[in-house]
């Protein structure tokens, strides 16, 4: 059974691509490496997928769901974080009633930093046909409001990103990554 969590290398025009959508490759990857080092092993395989090929219509994307398809009912959420890095204010979650439950409590745990609010609906290039085949769906929702300054521009640097609001973003991601691998059960499809 897999936790799947993402980002997508999407430098497709000008800028280095560093928060669009480097930012979420980066706290996927700090995620899992957070939890190797606190040597904790979650009852699922959490795996990591760095997208290609987003903005010339998920053609990665395509190709991993077909490739994996089969094994659909193995998948317990598919997460996705391509709005940046900055200070986030929650998840994004599509899913039934009772999986939405689960992810609300979940969240509860991030109370110290402020970050527990649960939205409707789950956004991503990468998981929509994941989603559209039923598995939960999380993406990570933080304060856009700076996200067109850079987006797609010459000035989507590493100067972009803030490392406590990063920080703060993996921190989500781990979190949920990990009590969702480590539950006793499935989320509920």
């Amino acid at each position: 059974q897999i936790v799947l969590v993402s980002g997508h290398l999407d430098s497709w025009d000008v800028g280095q691509g560093a928060m669009d959508d480097g930012g979420g490759a980066f706290i996927s990857w700090e995620a899992l490496s957070l939890i190797k080092d606190l040597g904790l092993r979650p009852k699922r395989t959490l795996r990591l997928v760095l997208w290609t090929a987003e903005e010339q219509g998920g053609i990665g994307a395509e190709q991993y769901y077909h490739l994996h398809k089969e094994n659909i009912s193995n998948f317990d959420i598919v997460m996705e974080s391509d709005e940046g890095t900055f200070r986030p204010s929650g998840l994004g979650f599509t899913g039934n009633a009772k999986a939405r439950d689960i992810v609300k409590e979940i969240m509860t745990l991030l109370q110290p930093i402020n970050v527990t609010d649960v939205y409707d609906n789950a956004d991503g290039t990468d998981i929509e046909y994941w989603m559209r085949d039923g598995v939960p769906g999380a993406s990570l929702r933080d304060d856009i409001s700076k996200y067109f300054w850079f987006h797609h521009s010459q000035g989507d640097t590493m100067t972009v990103q803030d490392p406590n609001q990063m920080n703060l973003c993996a921190a989500v991601w781990t979190v949920v990554s990990y009590v969702i691998a480590d539950m006793e059960e499935m989320l509920p499809r």
